[in-house]
C-alpha cells in the first residue's frame, strides 16, 4: 500500500495457477502448463491482468520466476518484480513497469496450513519497503508484504473458508490466519514479526464480523475487544473472494493493513468457472527461451 493510503498494488507468481478455470478444467494435472503471474493495482486507474499461460511461458532458476514477458527476481536484498502484462476486461490495457520490494528482514519459519502439510505458508518478508513504477498506471512507494503459499492439493478439496490480515503495529506487523477445513477443525493463528525478522506466535484479538462485500462475501477479521473493524478501499471483489485495506484495532493501536476473504464453497461450484474465464484469458504458446 502507498505511505498516504491511496493505491495499493498485488502480484502473484503462480506455477499451477489455482484460481484459473484453465486449470480446474485440465484437471490440474499439469501445473506448469498452468502458470501466471497476476498484477492487480488500486486506486485511480486500477487494473487486473491475470493471464493462464502455458509451459513455454515458464522459466525457472534459484533467483528468478519468469512467466511469458514478466517476472520476479531476487537480486541480492531485493525483490525486482518486471510487469509487462493486458488487463483484463472491462478495463483492457497495457500494465508495464516496475515493482521492487525490500524487506526490512527474512523470516526463517513457515505454517502448516493442514495437519499433513499438504499446504504450508511462507511468510518470507511482512514488513517490507516498495517502490512502484508502471509508468502512467502510477508511480509510488510504501509499505509492503512478501510470501508464498505451496499446496498439493486443490484448496477447496480441504478449507470451505479463510480469511488473512496483514497490519502494521508498533512492534511490527500482525498477520492473523483463520481457517475452517472440511475435516471439521479449524486453524486461528495470530503471528507478530519484528523488524528484525524475528517471528512469534500472538494470541489474536477476538474475531470481528465486517460488512459483507460487494458479492456478499462473509467477511470477519481480527480486533481488539469492543471494535469495529472496517473496510476503508475495496481492492478485489469476486463472487468468492474479497480483498480489501481495512481498518482495525490490534493492542490498542488503530492499523490500516490488507484483509482477504475466501469462500471455497462458492469457488467449488461449476457455474462459477466461465464467469472467471472472462477475467482470466488463457494463452498456451510462447516463443522458446534461449539462454546465453
Amino acid at each position: 500500500m502507498s505511505d498516504d493510503g491511496s493505491r495499493a498494488v498485488s502480484v502473484i507468481g503462480f506455477i499451477g495457477s489455482v484460481f484459473s478455470p484453465w486449470y480446474r478444467w485440465s484437471g490440474r494435472r499439469d501445473p506448469a502448463n498452468h502458470c501466471c503471474i497476476n498484477v492487480a493495482t488500486y486506486g485511480a486507474g486500477g487494473r487486473f491482468a491475470m493471464t493462464d499461460r502455458g509451459r513455454a511461458a515458464l522459466d525457472t532458476d534459484p533467483d528468478r520466476l519468469r512467466v511469458g514477458p514478466s517476472s520476479m527476481t531476487w537480486q541480492g536484498d531485493r525483490l525486482v518484480i518486471d510487469v509487462d502484462e493486458i488487463s483484463s476486461l472491462p478495463l483492457v490495457g497495457r500494465m508495464r513497469g516496475r515493482i521492487t520490494v525490500t524487506p526490512s528482514a527474512i523470516t526463517e519459519e513457515e505454517l502448516l496450513l493442514t495437519a499433513d502439510g499438504a499446504h504450508v505458508w511462507r511468510p518470507f518478508a511482512p514488513i517490507s519497503r516498495i517502490e512502484v513504477d508502471l509508468g502512467r498506471r502510477g508511480q509510488w512507494s510504501g509499505h509492503g508484504y512478501f510470501d508464498a503459499n505451496f499446496g498439493t492439493r486443490a484448496l477447496e478439496a480441504d478449507f470451505s473458508y479463510w480469511t488473512w490480515g496483514r497490519y502494521p503495529v508498533a512492534r511490527g506487523a500482525a498477520c492473523f490466519y483463520d481457517a475452517t477445513r472440511r475435516d471439521g477443525t479449524s486453524l486461528a493463528t495470530g503471528i507478530l514479526v519484528q523488524p528484525d525478522g524475528a517471528l512469534s506466535r500472538m494470541a489474536p484479538p477476538p474475531r470481528q464480523p465486517m460488512r459483507r462485500s460487494f458479492w456478499a462475501v462473509r467477511r470477519e477479521t481480527r480486533g481488539d475487544a469492543g471494535t469495529t473493524p472496517r473496510q476503508v478501499r475495496a481492492m478485489l471483489d469476486a463472487p468468492f473472494y474479497a480483498r480489501s485495506m481495512v481498518r482495525t484495532t490490534v493492542e490498542g493501536q488503530e492499523t490500516t493493513g490488507v484483509h482477504e476473504a475466501l469462500d471455497l464453497d462458492r469457488f467449488r461450484g461449476p457455474w462459477l468457472m466461465p464467469m472467471l474465464a472472462v477475467r482470466v484469458p488463457r494463452r498456451a504458446g510462447w516463443p522458446a527461451v534461449v539462454r546465453p
